[in-house]
């Protein structure tokens, strides 16, 4: 008896195929059906996590990497330093309680939302603060910290810096910053 797919499941059918492999060999359609299954269980579970892209080792190389391009006034290589719309959809969306079914809340409404205030805050940042040399000093976090299954988000990003005049100051340039592993991004510009 041969397996044939029907509505996604495996379902008997009444015809026998046979594929010749070289000049004597033959798999019949359950084998053939059996391998393609096992391929796909076995693809499944070894795929890596979806990609964060550009990220950092530690909260202190971001926020190095945010002061050198804000030093440049480089609105782009900041922008590029956080999520993007894709790595929301993948990495953050999923995890999401507003992700779920119930709730109605489309994945492009909520990202356009935080990219709509994420870039808002972002262009504010470096109209007050662009083109200025800091020394960083120290990262920390005020606000809350949430856990999810597979990264977390530290709000109310805080760095201790020292300006060019050697005066220390602590500032909020971005509002929150994703951790996954080893691998820490800017979540957004938003100061809470």
């Amino acid at each position: 008896m041969q397996w044939g797919s029907y509505h996604g499941l495996l379902q008997p059918v009444s015809r026998v195929h046979t594929t010749p492999l070289g000049n004597s060999r033959h798999l019949t359609g359950v084998a053939v059906y059996a391998l393609l299954a096992a391929l796909l269980v076995s693809g499944c579970a070894d795929s890596p996590p979806p990609s964060l892209g550009t990220t950092y080792p530690s909260s202190e190389a971001l926020a190095q990497a945010v002061l050198d391009a804000l030093a440049d006034g480089d609105l782009a290589g900041l922008d590029a330093l956080a999520i993007n719309g894709q790595e929301f959809r993948d990495v953050v969306w999923p995890e999401l309680p507003s992700s779920r079914p119930e709730r109605g809340l489309p994945v492009s409404y909520a990202w356009d939302d935080l990219h709509l205030k994420s870039s808002n805050a972002l262009r504010r940042l470096v109209d007050r603060w662009g083109g200025r040399t800091y020394a960083l000093l120290a990262v920390s976090y005020d606000g809350e910290t949430t856990d999810y299954d597979t990264f977390r988000v530290h709000r109310e990003t805080r760095l201790t810096v020292r300006d060019e005049a050697g005066n220390e100051i602590e500032v909020h340039f971005y509002g929150s910053t994703l951790v996954r592993d080893d691998e820490y991004k800017v979540f957004s510009y938003v100061i809470d």
